[in-house]
């Protein structure tokens, strides 16, 4: 058996040995690091299932937790870690291009490398049960991303998103920081359990500066999880940074703060003076959170800019599941979601790596003609889109259903009413690029679109995982913590 403290440590220490490999050139082939890490990295996902027997209840000094969720969140984070690795060596060629290096390959290897410590600080983060912990482990998901947002060097877009990121990063930081020190104020605590046992005991005249504390808590955290209205850096980072990198940013990141904000928000709802509150401002942030990524995403015409704000709508949808949290199967709709929403997602950018390299872009415009140049992969992306935009007999119908059935039990009608609207605008912009696949003309020079057997596999797998999970999703819900 393994001390499941002993995961997040595996996955440091992968990442020391990829560093000293790439310092003293133990392999001259930059994507050996990849294959190395992704090889690590599965065998800590392995390892995930053989810790010891008392994991459900496993704790480090109140600040770090190993329960049913927490784990299942680790792996997640490990599979979408592998992905993003796998897509990361298909998209080396870009790399090599817009990195500077005094010699060939050099500057390329911490590529593969980074995503790894941003693996470790996002599993720490999923098992995190006190604020100071949070902190720390947010900060090196969030240091990471920076490098990586900004890797291109030599693209001006690239090095435009990582600005942006950095600055409204450090911004969100210092939210989070304020907001902490509110609730230390308050409570004298910062272990969210016992804030959890202390909070009914708090006198009334501290309640507004808990209140606050919170209020600055959910800006730090609407910024990670893309909700309205603290998306401003999605669109120009998601379409600037690497595209492995918008899908680590997109999918992981994503999970790991809902699974964060679900911990933080835990014990006020256990209060009824905080729980209307809360409920209210929840409802607040999905309602504009769908409105605005659906609107915004409807001109939108470069690819990965669409699934920026397409990235917006779906923190929405999961939005309205936390306002119905009071309902028994809303924490299960939302994990569902979210293990839905890594499938589609990931597929769709595992795609547009080898379109982008094949066509030289990442507009809409660039998929033209794919279903005659490339029929497999442009029947991955039909599946992709479909389950994007939630048409049944996908995963991503049964992830909206279980949402909209959550809320409906816990009467949030109006949500209900703006989530059905908004799902038909998504009709729309997803099938744009549908469109430009199956009725735009190839380009006169295009031929087929290379794309590598690894790369072939993973969309495979993916594409029929989400349509076995539209037919069947009691495969996924039996599995859910």
């Amino acid at each position: 058996m393994i001390d499941p403290v002993f995961l997040e440590v595996s996955v440091v220490v992968l990442g020391i040995f990829l560093l000293m490999a790439e310092a003293f050139g133990l392999t001259k082939e930059k994507s050996t690091l990849a294959w190395w890490a992704i090889g690590g990295l599965a065998a800590v996902f392995i390892g995930t299932f053989f810790i010891g027997p008392n994991s459900n209840s496993f704790e480090v000094s109140g600040f770090y937790v190993v329960d049913g969720l927490s784990l299942f969140f680790k792996r997640f984070v490990l599979i979408s870690t592998i992905l993003v690795l796998v897509m990361s060596v298909d998209y080396l060629p870009i790399v090599q291009r817009l990195v500077p290096a005094e010699r060939p390959g050099a500057g390329s290897g911490e590529f593969f490398i980074l995503p790894v410590f941003t693996c470790a600080g996002l599993m720490w983060m999923v098992s995190a049960t006190d604020f100071i912990m949070i902190f720390c482990a947010l900060e090196l998901v969030t240091i990471s991303f920076y490098i990586q947002v900004a890797y291109l060097r030599r693209s001006m877009s690239s090095l435009e998103a990582g600005t942006k990121y950095l600055i409204l990063g450090a911004l969100s930081t210092g939210f989070l920081v304020y907001g902490i020190t509110w609730f230390f104020g308050a409570t004298g605590q910062t272990n969210l359990v016992t804030i959890r046992e202390v909070l009914p005991l708090v006198p009334v005249a501290n309640h507004p500066a808990i209140l606050f504390g919170l209020a600055l808590v959910l800006v730090a955290l609407g910024f990670k999880i893309a909700a309205a209205p603290f998306q401003f850096w999605v669109p120009d980072v998601y379409q600037g940074a690497p595209t492995p990198v918008t899908a680590y940013l997109a999918v992981a990141s994503k999970a790991a703060g809902f699974l964060v904000l679900i911990r933080v928000l835990e014990p006020f709802f256990t209060v009824p003076s905080f729980q209307n509150k809360l409920f209210l401002a929840l409802v607040l942030l999905a309602l504009l959170t769908l409105i605005f990524g659906n609107l915004a995403a409807i001109p939108q015409t470069n690819f990965k800019r669409l699934l920026g704000y397409s990235s917006i709508a779906h923190a929405g949808y999961l939005l309205m599941g936390l306002a119905a949290i009071g309902d028994t199967f809303a924490g299960g709709a939302v994990v569902f979601y979210l293990s839905g929403y890594l499938l589609m997602t990931f597929l769709a950018f595992l795609i547009l790596v080898p379109v982008t390299k094949a066509s030289g872009g990442d507009d809409i415009a660039h998929f033209n003609g794919l279903a005659r140049r490339s029929p497999g992969l442009a029947l991955a992306m039909l599946i992709a889109a479909a389950s994007l935009a939630g048409v049944p007999f996908t995963v991503g119908f049964f992830g909206k259903f279980f949402i909209f059935e959550a809320a409906m039990n816990q009467g949030l009608y109006l949500l209900v009413l703006v989530g059905i609207v908004t799902v038909a605008s998504g009709f729309y912009y997803y099938f744009k690029v549908i469109r430009a696949m199956y009725w735009q003309p190839a380009p006169e020079d295009a031929g087929p679109v290379a794309i590598t057997k690894t790369s072939s596999v993973a969309i495979f797998l993916l594409a029929m995982l989400i349509l076995v999970l539209g037919v069947y999703p009691q495969l996924l819900i039996g599995i859910l913590p």
